[in-house]
């Protein structure tokens, strides 16, 4: 396991805010830690980076401990905070040879244009980080924990202040990252982010975790899944197959009420019923899926 974390409390100025967590991440993973303002996932992360010194329970990173050997582990660590810490009269390339002689790196020009291409930032080379908008501080932010080549990446709110082609960009990164082995851990408000990125979550409800597993799991266990409504141009030849990702539970004039298969992806599932016959002109989503399940966990009515 590249993170493990097994009954973690904490206590911050003498009051316990974390009381029972847990979580699990291994080698290509991209587990999903969500829950309400104030439900302590900033928290967690700050006692699996070492910061914290924990009240009780276990934290393992990269397989050492990270209140006793932080040097073995921030190395190999790459981290995002919600809170960047950017020093406003550097230009990107600048803030990245910074970090980089702090992880003891001499990054070439060509090794730092790298990491900012990666990540889509074009801004003239010479530009000023503090004339950046949200958004290309988020770029710089993430480039910046690339630097390291880590095994381990810890992201809070990573595509806060994109726009939906830039919050596409930064989920392929994350997924060719995955697919060569990084682990990473997305802390977000974004259940869309999470969707199409993690196959785990873990739910915090105030300091302790409420459900943790596979999202086709937790989905199906729980009964919460997709809803949408098709609207067709014409009913379905009878010469066509009904599609296997979804089950139609009502009909009423153009418009077809299914549920559907969580294991299968929406985009997979249209193609199906398109492939099928199925005259799809417009598609809207009625709820279901992790959203009714997050909220019926965080209101407290699971």
């Amino acid at each position: 396991m590249l993170l493990h974390i097994d009954g973690l409390r904490q206590s911050i100025g003498g009051h316990e805010i974390l009381h029972d967590v847990h979580l699990s991440l291994g080698k290509g993973d991209i587990y999903g830690l969500i829950g309400p303002n104030g439900a302590g996932k900033s928290t967690t992360i700050a006692a699996a980076l070492g910061l914290l010194t924990r009240s009780a329970g276990r934290i393992e990173v990269l397989g050492h401990d990270p209140q006793t050997e932080a040097a073995l582990i921030h190395a190999r660590l790459g981290v995002l905070p919600e809170q960047n810490g950017f020093y406003d009269w550097m230009s990107a390339p600048e803030y990245l040879e910074f970090f980089a002689a702090l992880y003891g790196r001499v990054s070439a020009k060509a090794n730092i244009e790298k990491y900012l291409g990666r990540v889509g930032l074009t801004a003239p080379t010479d530009q000023p980080i503090g004339t950046f908008s949200r958004g290309m501080r988020q770029r710089l932010g993430l480039a910046r924990a690339l630097v390291p080549d880590p095994q381990l990446l810890i992201l809070d709110e990573p595509t806060n202040g994109l726009d939906p082609r830039g919050r596409r960009e930064i989920h392929d990164i994350l997924s060719e990252l995955a697919a060569n082995g990084v682990g990473i851990l997305l802390c977000t408000h974004i259940l869309d982010d999470v969707e199409r990125l993690c196959h785990r979550i873990g739910i915090i409800v105030e300091g302790r975790t409420v459900a943790e597993g596979g999202i086709v799991d937790l989905v199906g266990e729980s009964a919460h899944r997709s809803r949408f409504r098709l609207r067709l141009r014409d009913a379905p030849p009878k010469s066509a197959s009904h599609p296997s990702a979804f089950k139609v539970i009502a009909h009423q004039g153009e418009w077809w009420s299914v549920n559907l298969d969580p294991a299968i992806s929406p985009e997979a599932a249209w193609r199906e019923a398109l492939f099928s016959g199925w005259p799809i002109i417009e598609i809207e989503r009625e709820g279901g899926g992790l959203e009714d399940l997050y909220l019926a966990l965080t209101e407290g009515n699971a």
